[in-house]
């Protein structure tokens, strides 16, 4: 390790064959190949780019164990090692933007490639990857007056982050000082303070379309499944899901919060001006790489302000097949021969969030050919696909599920799906369409396939009509997926055993000896896990499941007779993916039912 206290090296930059010497003398490369980059170099000349980044050009392999791929970030990590400096991965959804610029301007930040990414009531710390160079160190200390710690971080991420932080910190900065306070009529309680303008903003001033643009490339970047802006007392916080757990990304203030609500509700086509009553809205826009992605819109009143909610639809999710979504080979089999049938009701079931939408919608995808007519009605569409032919639900002019079945009906529909079945009434229609022939898909509020037999004669559904048309059910949860790049196999512990056991039970499935637990790296913003994956629970009614339905039917006896056939239920599909490495046993007790209920 080179010394940082006693001989310091005289300052100066990086060079590429400084670089190649050090990590020859570790054992990273070999001296053959460092020399014959060396010599490549000098026959095209120097470039600008960093020496780091000129070596995770060559897509080497370290010489040691595990033998990883030589990429910036690896290389950058070795580096900090190796001067005594630590590490840092910049995340950008944990930077506080405003803070950072007040410590240096964006020139003098450009001058040393420097970066601040931390600012505390007793330190600075700041991101270089130039680590033998430290002239600015010492004038920061005696500007700022406080500690300064040096990291090293990847020299692209910081070219990349220094034009993007300062130019939305000077954004933001620039917008908040157009007005101190915004005025919103629908807040429970408001500070008025004398003196200041309480202007409202232009939700198309360049700073709050920059802010919004910035704001939805990071999310698209992190995989948000959705956004959620939301008015406190004094500031705005900005949440992302990702892998369907909130995180707190970004705090802005209130003006400026509010300001890019209205430029969003306004490229939605929602009502700027009302702000007292929830409203709807979609936009379409694209990614950096050029695709498309719908999202959602929904505003609520808040007693400080607007919250907003945008959903981000992912158009792969139409293209993707059934093992992508999760189903083993046997419950994809079994699935599409319930779809296949050319009439008859199938249900879906879960709580929100659980996946049936997507469900669906790859279902009638692979069932959307030209020869059949697909139909369907929501509250409100999801995703808006031109294979299908797609009605929303309006209360406002009373057209409801069971009044679009009704309409539907009379458009000579081959396959309709129903939103979801919430009163007898559209529960009816469902069964009228399943009996003059047609195929209805339909999803159910229930924690399980069988007990959406008993919601349904609930509902007031004779028992003979459900024997008569319900293909079959099916119950599903999303669990996270383990990390590829970083999850650890270790032996099942006695707890984890016992665990096991209660998941599986009363099935006889084979005990792993090993599982694999979430470790955490940067692949997966260190939380161990990266995607969701469906675990489902089918039942087939068939002939002896039919002769169980009557009134007062015993949802154990529905679900013993379903298992006796073949039913996987919902703990023990889950149970299966952890033994295969696809996820951990918590991420399955916290999001399965439990086995009372299953």
């Amino acid at each position: 390790m080179l010394s940082t206290s006693a001989n310091p090296p005289e300052e100066h930059r990086l060079t590429l064959n400084e670089v190649l010497e050090m990590a020859v003398a570790d054992g990273l490369i070999d001296a053959a190949q460092a020399a014959a980059l060396k010599a490549e170099r000098r026959l095209h000349g120097d470039t600008k780019q960093h020496p780091l980044a000129v070596i995770a050009d060559q897509r080497w392999r370290s010489l040691q164990p595990p033998q990883k791929l030589l990429n910036l970030d690896a290389l950058t990590e070795w580096l900090a090692a190796r001067c005594g400096l630590d590490y840092m991965h910049i995340d950008p959804l944990k930077i506080d933007f405003t803070g950072i610029a007040e410590v240096m301007s964006s020139a003098y930040a450009a001058r040393f490639a420097i970066l601040p990414v931390q600012v505390t009531s007793r330190e600075i710390v700041i991101a270089t990857a130039e680590p033998f160079v430290r002239e600015w160190e010492g004038e920061l200390r005696q500007i700022l007056r406080t500690g300064i710690r040096r990291v090293m971080a990847n020299p692209d991420d910081i070219s990349r982050y220094l034009v993007e932080f300062f130019n939305l910190a000077k954004s933001i900065k620039k917008a908040a000082a157009k007005g101190e306070t915004a005025s919103a009529l629908s807040s429970f309680e408001q500070l008025v303070e004398l003196g200041k303008a309480n202007r409202q903003f232009d939700a198309n001033d360049q700073h709050i379309v920059h802010i919004v643009d910035w704001l939805w490339q990071y999310a698209f970047d992190q995989r948000a499944s959705d956004i959620h802006i939301e008015p406190r007392r004094d500031v705005g916080i900005v949440r992302f899901r990702i892998d369907g757990v909130l995180h707190q990304v970004y705090q802005i203030p209130m003006a400026v919060m509010t300001a890019m609500t209205s430029r969003i509700k306004l490229l939605g086509r929602m009502d700027v001006i009302e702000k007292r009553r929830p409203q709807d809205g979609r936009i379409k826009t694209r990614t950096p790489g050029g695709q498309e992605v719908e999202l959602r819109l929904s505003t609520l009143p808040t007693a400080f302000g607007e919250k907003l909610v945008m959903r981000i639809f992912d158009p792969e999710v139409l293209v993707r097949d059934f093992r992508s979504l999760g189903f083993s080979q046997e419950d994809g089999t079994r699935w599409q021969q319930m779809t296949a049938a050319p009439n008859g009701i199938i249900l879906v079931t879960g709580p929100t969030g659980s996946g049936k939408t997507t469900t669906l919608y790859t279902t009638l995808k692979h069932l959307a050919t030209p020869e059949v007519n697909v139909c369907t009605i929501e509250d409100p569409i999801e995703m808006v696909e031109p294979a299908f032919n797609q009605m929303q639900v309006h209360h406002a002019i009373d057209l409801n599920f069971a009044d679009g079945v009704r309409a539907l009906m009379r458009q000579d529909p081959d396959i309709i799906m129903i939103g979801e079945i919430r009163d007898l009434e559209t529960a009816e229609m469902a069964i009228q369409a399943a009996l003059t022939g047609h195929l209805v898909l339909a999803t159910l509020h229930t924690n399980d396939a069988p007990s959406a037999i008993t919601r349904l004669l609930d509902l007031g559904v004779p028992a003979y009509l459900i024997n008569s048309t319900l293909l079959g059910i099916m119950a599903q949860r999303l669990v996270r997926t383990l990390c590829p790049h970083c999850k650890k196999s270790v032996p099942i512990s006695d707890e984890e055993r016992v665990a096991w056991r209660s998941l599986v039970h009363p099935w006889k499935a084979a005990e792993p000896t090993h599982i694999h637990h979430a470790t955490g790296c940067l692949e997966c913003r260190m939380t161990g896990y990266s995607g969701r994956i469906g675990v489902y629970e089918i039942l087939v009614n068939s002939p002896e499941v039919r002769r169980l339905i009557r009134p007062g039917a015993e949802i154990p006896k529905i679900r013993e007779q379903a298992f006796r056939e073949g039913m996987h239920p919902l703990r023990v599909s889950g149970a299966l993916k952890l033994a295969q490495g696809m996820t951990t046993i918590e991420e399955l007790i916290k999001q399965l039912p439990p086995a009372d209920d299953n």
